[in-house]
């Protein structure tokens, strides 16, 4: 299996498939390609969250602000996965959650010469991507143009400050619902009363969406394990006033 990620939207992934396919017979799975433009963060959460879900494949990721600069393409074996794409830490968060004990390798992609200086994806990554699949996870690090570097692009996600009357956090993501994903684990809500305060407004806290009336705001646990600020059948980013990257306080009313 060889997934596909980036920020594309479309025709562009089409072109990344119609290379790969040219080398390889993998059965090919979109992931998303309407992941936010450029964003790096957000899209290295999203990948955190889905790819430990799949069976063992190579995953081919570009969300790439730097394309056509001097950061360097990788591929970073983590397990029984391998991760293709750009050094700009994007693969790094899920790299980590794939590798049995954290611990992953990554490798510089050599003597690529792309044809265009603004897409990568289908003329550095994507041959890249189709060589780590006929190669094998295990086997790929044994080609020459796979140098294994100490030097890589490292990304992390902001710890919450978590307070005994006060949690201080911020938005990780927001989804195609709207709902605000923060980096405050869940289990914050369990020392907190029914209603609480984010950022001065009032909002209950819910087991899910629809234990609230629909238009009601509500703060509840996501898939995810982090806290959320939803509305049912509304947008939380908007009711809130949160983007990603925004901070967000918890506190008893």
């Amino acid at each position: 299996m060889l997934t596909l990620a980036s920020d594309f939207g479309t025709p562009y992934p089409a072109a990344m498939k119609g290379v790969i396919l040219q080398q390889t017979d993998a059965r090919l799975v979109d992931v998303a390609h309407d992941f936010p433009r450029q964003d790096v963060r957000t899209t290295a959460f999203w990948l955190r969250e889905v790819l430990p879900y799949f069976p063992p494949a190579v995953h081919l990721v570009v969300v790439d602000p730097g394309v056509g600069t001097d950061r360097a393409a990788v591929v970073v074996r983590a397990g029984e996965h391998a991760l293709v794409g750009p050094d700009n830490g994007v693969l790094v968060p899920v790299a980590r959650e794939l590798a049995p004990d954290g611990e992953f390798e990554v490798f510089e992609i050599r003597g690529q010469e792309p044809a265009s200086s603004t897409f990568h994806g289908r003329d550095v990554f994507a041959p890249a991507a189709a060589e780590v699949h006929e190669a094998g996870v295990e086997g790929f690090s044994t080609r020459p143009e796979f140098e294994a570097t100490d030097e890589w692009v490292d990304l992390s996600f902001p710890d919450p400050d978590l307070g005994t009357d006060v949690c201080r956090g911020e938005v990780l993501a927001v989804d195609d619902f709207g709902n605000a994903v923060t980096n405050l684990p869940g289990s914050v809500l369990d020392t907190l009363p029914e209603h609480v305060a984010v950022n001065g407004q009032e909002a209950p806290v819910a087991e899910s969406y629809a234990h609230v009336d629909a238009g009601q705001w509500l703060v509840t646990v996501g898939s995810h394990g982090n806290v959320e600020l939803a509305v049912n059948r509304g947008r939380g980013d908007e009711a809130f006033g949160v983007e990603p990257g925004s901070p967000v306080e918890l506190r008893a009313p």
